[in-house]
């Protein structure tokens, strides 16, 4: 099972919200997911990450990859 950290979207049309969450890489984008680990909104000046770093750092060291766009959010987050 190859698990990954990645953004599910939510919210309205043109209003983007984004949960950061592990997730099979073979389930869809907006799908199942086995654990939700913070958010992202782009919307608010400046924009709103919020990752539980220690649930983050568990997940990467059992083997999860992060997607690049997780990956630049942990790194300016100092996680990772």
């Amino acid at each position: 099972m190859a698990v990954k950290i990645r953004l599910r979207r939510m919210g309205a049309k043109k209003a983007p919200f984004y949960r950061v969450v592990v997730a099979d890489s073979r389930y869809p984008r907006d799908g199942r997911f086995i654990e939700e680990i913070g958010y992202y909104d782009p919307t608010k000046e400046p924009n709103v990450v919020k990752i539980d770093a220690e649930k983050a750092q568990q997940w990467i060291k059992n083997g999860a990859q992060p997607t690049d766009t997780v990956k630049k959010l942990l790194k300016n987050n100092g996680i990772g």
